[in-house]
């Protein structure tokens, strides 16, 4: 499929919503051009000239492994602020994880880099137990990497809680998912700008990033993120249309099967969706679904993400998960 013929794709009872107004769906020859390109050189253009420097550098790594009867965290390694908790186990094998960044929120000049790899056979959740806050910055920038990679026959559910930008936050992510043959994922990202339930509005900062997704090697999907408060107003941008959150959940694995069941949500949600003032919608692209939403608040997108999840798991393993207890505390 040609990327003027996914931009053409619209799915009955869904619509498709950029993420951004920079969105890009490569596969084949322009895999190879943008082979080896460096995602820090592609987005230094975008918040060029603030400063990095003089903040927390905290990283962390996990490596999950099937231990044949469970999985678990089999190897962990960190600096500076940022953690997990004792793994849980609350439905048997998989193994869930919940990321902390004790400083409680980040501010201009941290840099914070997350590397998960799941090994063949392993299953792993991870989580937050609260939102991350991207705090008002005087002008320098803070950055959040991600590197994700799920191996053949592994399992990740990347279930963050919301990020949300504080006016006058300068922020910078980078997201890179690696899913081998025959690994299966489902992951998501939310942003809210500003504080909607102060009417607090998103009128100064600059939020700016990239997220990439290779299946079996090759780039399906990239697609970048560049709102800048000073240039225009943020909530006529493109990616917001005049809503405060814009999020995207990711899933690869029988992607062919799970279109429709996830069209099927979507429809079903449709209704209470005009209450909560939530569009959505899904696309298929080259072996990975993509879903986008916008919306007034984090309650209406976390029920519609959380259901979405529960019946991917319940399609994959034929069990129904419960959301993860510490989301209710």
């Amino acid at each position: 499929m040609t990327q003027s013929d996914l931009k053409a794709t619209h799915l009955k009872g869904t619509g498709t919503i950029p993420l951004t107004g920079q969105t890009q769906l490569a596969a084949g020859d322009a895999h190879e051009k943008l082979k080896g390109q460096s995602l820090q050189s592609c987005e230094h253009s975008a918040l060029n000239g603030i400063d990095t420097t003089r903040g927390w550098l905290a990283e962390i790594q996990l490596g999950f492994a099937d231990r044949g009867d469970k999985t678990v965290l089999k190897q962990r390694s960190q600096k500076g602020p940022l953690a997990v908790q004792r793994p849980l186990y609350p439905e048997g094998p998989v193994c869930h994880t919940y990321l902390l960044h004790p400083p409680g929120g980040v501010v201009g000049g941290d840099q914070l880099t997350i590397t998960a790899h799941v090994s063949e056979g392993a299953q792993a959740l991870v989580t937050t137990p609260g939102a991350t806050k991207f705090y008002r910055s005087a002008g320098k920038l803070a950055h959040q990497r991600q590197i994700l990679r799920v191996a053949p026959e592994a399992q990740l559910e990347w279930l963050p809680q919301e990020n949300i930008h504080f006016p006058g936050a300068r922020v910078k992510f980078n997201t890179e998912i690696h899913i081998a043959p025959g690994g299966r994922f489902i992951g998501w990202e939310m942003h809210c700008f500003g504080r909607p339930a102060l009417n607090e509005c998103f009128e100064t900062g600059h939020i700016a990033g990239h997220c990439r997704v290779f299946l079996d090697d090759a780039l399906v999907l990239a697609e970048g993120m560049n709102l800048n408060a000073s240039l225009a107003q943020p909530s006529r941008a493109a990616s917001l249309r005049d809503f405060p959150m814009n999020a995207t959940l990711l899933i690869a694995g029988e992607t062919d099967e799970l279109l429709i069941v996830v069209q099927d949500l979507l429809n079903q949600h449709h209704e209470s969706a005009n209450k909560n003032n939530l569009i959505a919608g899904v696309t298929q692209i080259d072996g990975l679904l993509a879903v986008r939403a916008l919306a007034q608040g984090t309650e209406p997108l976390l029920q519609l993400f959380t259901r979405i999840w529960q019946h991917t798991r319940a399609h994959w393993s034929g069990t129904f998960p419960l959301p993860p207890r510490i989301w209710a505390t």
